[in-house]
């Protein structure tokens, strides 16, 4: 029997394919069993144009068989077959492929399409079997024919017998070494999970001989083993199915099934699109947060499957950032595969998807939003940081997207309401959309900063969450009203001064004092127009607030930026009063005075004391 050598350019390639196209040596299972799909498929096409074929899908299987004793694994099928000569073309050659070429010249009709469209799957059986041995009749002939093959060595391809029609693949599986095992390919159990995972829906029944107990015959408690075929995968994916015989059960158990969380989704779409692209997709929005969400270790990412057979599990191109929270899978027939399939090409077809399923994930969202209140907000409770991350994430690219789906606690409904909402009841004299900045809305509602806006009777919006301003000051405005921080130099409110300018003048120089007390902590004290009962505050000039420092100090790679603090002092409480008495009378206490303020101030805002003994110190100096 003469051997022959595969083309130097085949035999560099099968080295590459054993040793590193692929990245998980199970893949191989796949490949093969999507072979044999196909080879049934060109029966089913060749049916549709010769009436002398009649095709019975019930006729047709795939059959994997493990043998421990001789460490070989077999998978048959009834598909139709190679003769010698395509048995040379298509496995003689690697990366030609029997299926593309067979594609071409029948269209796709039905809904079926070919699977493997790469030569080079076949060869991944290399990775874990020493020998490979095809056996094969082709469709309206006699004779059958071998092709076995050690790998790049070579292969040989002679007559034989064999008694149908179809294709029988058998690898000598490798020994174990010290880093690999492969015994794991000849256990039932773990070839029945490799088929589920990859090649569940594939059209055509997967059998295996299953070893289970059965009661033995005369006795009521005694087991025996029994082997029987089963069938493996289920065949019909249920994003196939129509919607009209779904029900919000059969979901949410493809949901638990797929080990898509532990929860229950709060909702679900069931996207079936067709036009410049072709795909089918099932996606869930979950009600918890996973543990590791905001982790490193979390992957986003949509299950991808082509024709029915997983390629990744985690395709991450296919879902934004800002909606990496949602669980699911696509099945398409449109994209390209490299040449593992394991990894896509990032063309048109993928990007149109993601387009698409960006644009149906906002969609859901808007209508839960609007449609389902108490639901939405629970969602959010869970993931509207997320959504925050996609309008600050980019410069902002995504903010016109996503800021009506935003939600804030309100100093006025005491509840969370959208921007909308809130612009829809200000009064026609409010210049801005007013926002405070805070660990909790009990610290918020306490702060100083907020009485001259809460007199006006103008809302609040409370911001809790760290990315908050962030993303505000990358959303700049909302139907053409800016956001003011309550701490702002100027909150755009007119406010009356009684103060003569003799006052003015001699305040200014009270607090040019006070600022020079302050050199390097503020760059400014003047007179509060926003307090009302407080004592003192501190407010910001420029674009960093004081929550933005607070933020950005935390973070590891610390720029030590700072905000632009303004200490303001309220002249119409007591406290102003000693202060100008002071200044008048006791220079030494009106530093104490301005120290302690200052400290006061830090502390309100939940920054820290440079020397904390240093202000005990001085709060006992006043109490003596």
């Amino acid at each position: 029997m003469e051997k022959k050598q595969f083309k130097a350019e085949s035999k560099r390639l099968l080295e590459m394919m054993i040793n590193s196209i692929y990245t998980q040596k199970e893949i191989f299972l796949r490949e093969l069993i999507s072979n044999a799909s196909d080879a049934i498929d060109k029966i089913y096409y060749k049916a549709l144009t010769d009436s002398t074929l009649v095709f019975d899908k019930d006729s047709y299987s795939i059959k994997v068989t493990a043998d421990k004793e001789h460490r070989t694994l077999t998978i048959r099928d009834t598909g139709i077959g190679m003769t010698a000569e395509e048995l040379e073309n298509n496995l003689g050659v690697i990366a030609k492929s029997g299926s593309l070429a067979f594609k071409k010249e029948h269209a796709s009709q039905d809904g079926h399409d070919l699977i493997g469209q790469f030569g080079v799957g076949f060869y991944s059986a290399f990775m874990v079997a020493d020998e490979v041995t095809v056996t094969s009749r082709a469709l309206g002939s006699t004779q059958a024919y071998k092709w076995e093959s050690t790998g790049t060595e070579g292969y040989s391809i002679e007559p034989c017998e064999k008694a149908d029609v179809g294709t029988e693949i058998t690898l000598k599986i490798k020994e174990n070494t010290e880093d690999e095992s492969y015994d794991e390919f000849l256990e039932p159990y773990r070839l029945k999970s490799i088929i589920k995972k990859y090649s569940d829906f594939i059209r055509y029944p997967i059998n295996m001989d299953v070893t289970t107990n059965r009661p033995k015959e005369g006795s009521e408690t005694e087991l025996e083993p029994h082997q029987e075929e089963q069938t493996i995968n289920s065949m019909v994916p249920i994003w196939r199915k129509n919607k009209n015989e779904l029900t919000a059960e059969d979901y949410e158990k493809f949901y638990a099934e797929k080990h898509y969380g532990f929860d229950k989704p709060i909702k679900h779409l069931h996207l079936s699109v067709e036009g410049a692209v072709t795909y089918q997709a099932i996606l869930f929005i979950p009600e918890t947060i996973p543990f590791d969400y905001y982790s490193k270790e979390f992957e986003k990412g949509l299950e991808l499957y082509a024709n029915g057979v997983l390629i990744m599990e985690k395709c991450s191109d296919l879902l934004p950032d800002h909606f990496s929270f949602v669980k699911g899978m696509v099945d398409s027939e449109s994209l390209s595969l490299n040449i593992s399939r394991e990894m896509l090409q990032h063309d048109r077809q993928l990007k149109l998807i993601a387009k698409n399923i960006a644009g149906k994930i906002k969609s859901q969202l808007q209508s839960l939003l609007k449609d389902e209140r108490e639901k939405y907000e629970k969602f959010y409770t869970s993931f509207g940081r997320q959504l925050k991350y996609g309008v600050y994430h980019e410069f902002g690219a995504q903010k016109e997207a996503l800021q009506d789906l935003l939600l804030f606690h309100s100093s006025q409904e005491g509840q969370l309401v959208t921007l909308d909402e809130y612009v829809s009841r200000m009064p026609e004299d409010q210049k801005y959309i007013y926002y405070a900045t805070g660990e909790s809305i009990e610290r918020i509602e306490k702060l100083p900063q907020t009485e001259l806006v809460t007199d006006k009777g103008y809302e609040l919006l409370y911001f809790t969450d760290d990315i908050d301003e962030f993303a505000i000051k990358m959303l700049m405005t909302y139907k053409d009203k800016e956001f003011k921080n309550v701490s702002s130099g100027d909150l755009g409110i007119e406010t009356q001064e009684n103060q003569t300018d003799q006052e003015k003048q001699e305040n200014q120089e009270l607090f040019d004092y006070m600022k020079a007390q302050l050199a390097g902590k503020v760059s400014n004290v003047r007179a509060s127009q926003r307090l009302k009962k407080h004592p003192v505050c501190l407010s910001t000039d420029g674009e960093v607030t004081i929550e933005m420092e607070k933020i950005l100090s935390a973070m590891p790679n610390n720029s030590h930026v700072k905000a632009n603090k303004v200490l303001e002092i309220n002249p119409q409480h007591e406290v102003f009063h000693s202060l100008k008495a002071a200044f008048e009378n006791d220079k030494d206490k009106l530093n104490l005075y301005t120290t302690l303020l200052y400290h006061q101030a830090l502390l309100i805002e939940g920054l820290p004391i440079q020397d904390p003994v240093e202000f005990t110190n001085d709060i006992c100096k006043i109490m003596v």
